[in-house]
């Protein structure tokens, strides 16, 4: 049985840990919070708290939550001598820089290094039909086909590291806009005199709609409902979005109008609910 490190225990990151470990790959998880590092177990994943706790050997997949988080795990793999000799694939969405910067210390310590970050969410995590941007050279990538199997369909984007994450900015560009239009429009409709859900059922089968109209509207509707992507991702990757594309020069007000409004949200104190509850932000 191949030996995998899986770095991030979160909501996205424990299914993915166990598509891995149920394709055959002996799975040791890595969280520094004592509740993921429960749930793993509680999900059939063995979890240490660093990875200078983990096996030595075999492929780390990285899903932690941002750029720093990526940039310390590189701190303790490169203090406990557990970099070199082995590929290294970041799945997290951390911006085309973080990557980039990250992975060339890897590659220095001697390791091999793919880009990958994924859309989907929790509930293709957890089905394996996750969508995988992945980017470096062909070598690593092929070497990477193992472990991103279980996980849902690879794209191949390029050779260079960042090109991954590139593509998953313009992903969280239309993501992020996408569910801000929905909220606003539902509350237009709502403005016009006119039943939510029945706005909903009307539009969201013809030009106007939209995938995360027909995910997200649903839930918009919903006093309380469960959360399967937070406010506070939204926050971050609309940040991230923001600040590639200010690295770009690339204009992006459509972008700045719905980070406003996850900000606003944040700011309500909705950092925490899921993100369909953006819809808030009109209703106060």
């Amino acid at each position: 049985m191949t030996t995998a490190t899986f770095v991030g225990l979160g909501a996205i990151g424990t299914p993915m840990s166990q598509r891995i470990a149920g394709a055959g790959f002996a799975v040791t998880g890595v969280d520094p919070f004592e509740a993921a590092r429960d749930r793993a177990r509680a999900a059939g994943i063995d979890a240490v708290a660093s990875i200078a706790e983990a096996p030595a050997a075999g492929p780390v997949v990285v899903m932690v939550a941002t750029g720093e988080q990526l940039d310390a795990l590189v701190d303790q793999a490169e203090a406990a001598g557990v970099a070199a000799d082995r590929l290294w694939v970041v799945m997290s969405t951390v911006g085309p820089a973080a990557v980039a910067a990250s992975g060339a210390r890897l590659r220095a310590l001697g390791g091999r290094v793919v880009d990958a970050p994924v859309t989907g969410g929790v509930a293709r995590a957890t089905t394996g039909e996750l969508i995988i941007f992945a980017s470096g050279a062909q070598a690593d990538l092929d070497e990477a086909t193992a472990v991103l199997a279980p996980l849902g369909t690879v794209r191949t984007v390029g050779t260079e590291l960042g090109q991954g994450q590139g593509i998953k900015v313009v992903n969280q560009h239309l993501c992020s806009v996408h569910i801000v239009a929905a909220a606003e429009a539902l509350h237009l409709g709502e403005q016009l005199g006119l039943d939510q859900a029945a706005v909903l059922d009307l539009v969201a089968g013809g030009a106007a709609g939209s995938w995360m109209l027909s995910d997200r509207g649903p839930r918009m509707l919903e006093d309380d409902p469960q959360v399967t992507s937070t406010i506070g991702i939204f926050v971050k990757d609309s940040g991230l979005v923001a600040d590639a594309a200010a690295a770009a020069g690339a204009e992006v007000p459509v972008l700045a109008a719905a980070r406003d409004r996850y900000l606003a949200a944040a700011a309500a104190g909705l950092d925490r609910a899921d993100d369909s509850q953006v819809i808030r932000t009109y209703q106060q």
